[in-house]
């Protein structure tokens, strides 16, 4: 969400004093407990300023196990109808929370003890840059009942460009026809294309928002690229959501639309960095064209969205819920976040419940000496590591051997707000060996790259399929289906290096396809 100046504050403040309790959608809950709790690590960071983020009392989601027990309450809610009633009652909660809390922060803003305050829905709460000195200041406004030290504040500006890239144009596409063009050898292992021949069904009406660090372009991605319909190409906000041209998605760490950082060089030979979200992409919805006649994507006929955030998790969250997002994967880790994992799990667990499967590679810190290593329980970080709302894949070999660098689990949960004690993770496993790398050209180069980055994709994609067989199956739903029809491969039952077994998209849709029969 972009910074409220203080007069849009004092705005907010009054349009919503009208805001009762009784006009939420859904009921709420409570944080337990008394008084202000403070991150531990706000005293031990050796800087003055630094981002805090508060939560106010009122949530969603109370406790820790809210989750688990309020997905048992909204059994049989169609994913669809309940996306709509818990987004309005996140909203409403926040507006009621910032119209009693507004004159108090504007003031602190006027006098300069906090700055870039920033209020966010998906987790009723606000971030801001504050100074040690005034933490005091912060703990007396109403209603805030947590606050979390949210990191340094960043060396990047937000400002939007006045020299925005041009948007690439569309890519006309042809029907889909499943043995057209060529498909690597992952697709056949997964049992995609079984999905595709037997059932129809290639993911059409899905879209899947990507979180990642650089987008280039190709035909293969181009082709089913989300177009938001709100939103025209002329450098204006024309959905009055604060963003300017936010038409396929947004680079909210820069503020701007543009998706691409870092350019195909002209050479042709980029990095494994350049072409990483673009690979990211292929993998779950790449489709092959006249231009490119490669095949990757698990759900060809799904849409894409491309979003990068870094600090600003909250804004690009909340954009895919906006925008209708169906998943929204996840290759990249965050070590070290220390109580702040509480912040981004609550964020992912009300995300969840607006409809959004969240997906993630299993990591690839497993490899001793390596200078990335970690031991269990903390080989597997943020986000993988969250329970039940993130769905985190392992990696095998194409013999399906597991390989030595794929994180393994249990995951340890301890935290102010979780209590879950160790935690079986990853669920599942993919590929992440030797993968067949897509240039954006148009050629492919066999065993090109490796890592968890490409095993998370392939779980997407195998989402993207199964909600495009039933759409109204719920994030905790559709894990369950997943986790049931896996093919096992490590040891007997689940285990912590490949979790419940190989992903098998055709057994997958299948079991989705009959309870919507029922």
């Amino acid at each position: 969400m972009k910074k409220l100046p203080v007069f849009v504050l004092v705005f907010l403040g009054f349009v919503t004093q009208s805001f009762a309790q009784d006009s939420l959608a859904l009921k709420t809950e409570k944080i337990p407990g008394e008084g202000v709790w403070l991150d531990p690590a706000i005293a031990k960071f050796p800087r003055d300023r630094f981002r805090v983020t508060a939560w106010f009392e009122d949530q969603f989601l109370g406790d820790g196990e809210g989750y688990l027990r309020r997905s048992r309450e909204f059994t049989g809610v169609g994913r669809i109808e309940l996306r709509r009633q818990v987004r309005d009652t996140l909203k409403t909660l926040s507006n009621e929370s910032q119209a009693t809390v507004n004159e108090r922060l504007t003031a602190l803003v006027e006098a300069g003890k906090i700055s870039n305050l920033e209020f966010h829905w998906i987790v009723n709460g606000f971030t801001c840059h504050i100074n040690r000195d005034h933490i005091d200041d912060l703990q007396l406004v109403p209603g805030v009942r947590m606050i979390y030290f949210a990191g340094p504040i960043s060396n990047v500006g937000n400002t939007v460009s006045s020299d925005q890239p041009k948007q690439q144009t569309s890519v006309s596409s042809t029907e889909f026809t499943p043995d057209r063009f060529e498909s690597p050898w992952y697709i056949r292992s997964l049992k995609a294309d079984q999905v595709w021949k037997q059932h129809k069904i290639t993911g059409k009406g899905i879209l899947n928002v990507v979180h990642d660090m650089n987008f280039v372009l190709s035909p293969n991605i181009v082709v089913n690229r989300y177009r938001n319909p709100k939103e025209e190409p002329n450098g204006k906000d024309d959905s009055g959501n604060g963003l300017i041209d936010d038409l396929h998605g947004y680079d909210f760490q820069r503020d701007r639309s543009v998706l691409t950082r870092i350019p195909m060089p002209k050479t042709g030979n980029a990095s494994s960095r350049t072409l990483h979200g673009h690979q990211c992409v292929a993998i779950i919805c790449g489709r092959g064209t006249e231009q490119s006649p490669n095949q990757f994507g698990v759900a060809p006929e799904s849409q894409w969205a491309g979003v990068m955030a870094s600090q600003q998790i909250e804004a690009a969250v909340e954009w895919a819920i906006e925008a209708g997002a169906d998943t929204y994967s996840m290759s990249f880790s965050r070590p070290n976040l220390g109580q702040y994992r509480s912040h981004w799990r609550k964020i992912m667990e009300h995300g969840a419940f607006c409809g959004v499967h969240f997906v993630s590679g299993a990591g690839n810190f497993a490899t001793k000496g390596t200078p990335k290593y970690a031991p269990v329980p903390i080989q597997m970080r943020v986000p993988e590591d969250i329970p039940n709302v993130v769905f985190a894949a392992a990696g095998v070999h194409r013999d399906l051997s597991r390989t030595s660098f794929s994180s393994q689990g249990p995951v340890q949960w301890d935290t102010a707000h979780y209590h879950d004690g160790l935690v079986d993770k990853p669920e599942v496993a993919a590929f992440n060996f030797q993968i067949p790398l897509l240039v954006p050209s148009g050629g492919v180069i066999d065993k090109g790259v490796n890592g968890n980055s490409f095993a998370g994709p392939m779980y997407c994609g195998t989402i993207a399929l199964v909600l495009s067989a039933n759409p109204e199956l719920n994030p905790w739903e559709v894990r369950q289906i997943i986790i049931d029809t896996a093919t096992d491969i490590g040891p007997e039952g689940y285990d912590h290096q490949t979790g419940h077994g190989l992903i098998n998209a055709f057994a997958a849709v299948s079991e989705a396809l009959d309870r919507q029969r029922k």
